[in-house]
């Protein structure tokens, strides 16, 4: 395993006993967050109906929306998203604010979070923003980065926050876009953030094979091939492959993170991540089945017994929980 920092460990979802008794748990979402097969439908439509997001970007974080784009369709279907939320669908307000993280400067962009954020009829309450390719910086440029985005989250707390890496150059392991990938890496961890980590989906194909110690760039150009093309062409036909303008890149690379973009969103809305054990497992013997489910409904609405989400009550969240784990033996 190729670790990308001190603190870092790859996986979707990290707790850090950082310095303080308040850090909460970061979730990541890397490479290992791209098969949305695992996925709870519930935890999709959770999403949806939770938050109301905003988007600013410019080309490269538009290959996130192209993925999404390619399982949208047809509307009102479980990926569905638009502007306004129409048929049950996300609300994205994509290009909005405009420009990116590091576009037209270092500062613009919070600037912009904030007139949004503080419109009498604001209605967002998630806010994403991309790099294009600003993130190969100075450390103190990228500490602006952090100490803005620590601001709004002080100051917005009904808002989530988004963090992200910035696209891969070519310099690998021991470029400077990785140190600064890496800074961003250790806040989220240490502060208990959301981070969507761009450039780690960058490195590896969907087997997990690591390229960026061997110069994998945004296009998945590596020393001696690209990736994405070589994986597609071991893999005809698998839907990650399906052709789209993915900008300055591979259509796999926006599949990737067109897929990535969901399981966020459903960790963002409560979900806990796939777990090898049986979350539905309300009477202790290890399996999710008949028995669980009578405990589940004869505390609904009454008490905690069939709490499975931690909110403190028992409703139609534990029930969605105890479904999608129904028939679990580890």
């Amino acid at each position: 395993m190729h670790c990308r920092s001190s603190l870092f460990v790859a996986g979707c979802v990290l707790s850090v006993a950082a310095a303080t008794s308040s850090a909460q748990e970061a979730i990541i979402i890397d490479h290992t967050c791209c098969d949305i097969s695992q996925v709870p439908d519930s935890w999709v439509e959770a999403a949806k109906t939770q938050f109301l997001m905003s988007y600013g970007h410019t080309s490269h974080g538009s290959q996130i929306v192209t993925g999404m784009n390619g399982i949208k369709n047809p509307p009102g279907s479980l990926y569905w998203w638009d502007h306004d939320g129409t048929q049950g669908g996300l609300s994205l307000w994509d290009y909005t604010p405009s420009g990116d993280l590091g576009n037209p400067d270092y500062y613009t962009w919070e600037v912009r979070t904030r007139a949004m954020l503080d419109q009498p009829d604001n209605d967002r309450n998630c806010v994403l923003w991309s790099w294009c390719g600003q993130a190969d910086t100075s450390e103190a440029n990228m500490q602006i980065y952090l100490d803005l985005m620590s601001g709004l989250i002080a100051d917005y707390p009904d808002v989530t926050f988004i963090y992200m890496t910035g696209h891969l150059t070519g310099t690998g392991e021991g470029g400077n876009l990785h140190a600064r990938n890496n800074q961003i890496r250790d806040h989220v961890i240490a502060t208990g953030g959301i981070l969507f980590d761009f450039a780690d989906i960058e490195s590896y194909d969907p087997d997990g094979e690591y390229f960026l110690d061997r110069g994998a760039d945004d296009g998945c150009n590596y020393d001696g091939g690209n990736w994405a093309i070589e994986w597609c062409d071991a893999h005809p036909g698998d839907p990650l492959c399906a052709s789209c303008s993915c900008a300055h890149s591979q259509p796999l690379n926006c599949n990737l993170k067109g897929r990535a973009f969901w399981w966020m969103m459903a960790r963002v809305a409560g979900w806990v991540g796939p777990t090898t054990d049986c979350v539905g497992d309300l009477d202790g013997d290890g399996d999710t089945d008949q028995s669980d489910m009578g405990i589940l409904l004869a505390a609904y609405g009454l008490t905690a017994a069939g709490d499975l989400d931690g909110d403190g009550d028992t409703d139609q969240e534990d029930l969605g929980i105890l479904l999608n784990d129904y028939d679990c033996t580890p």
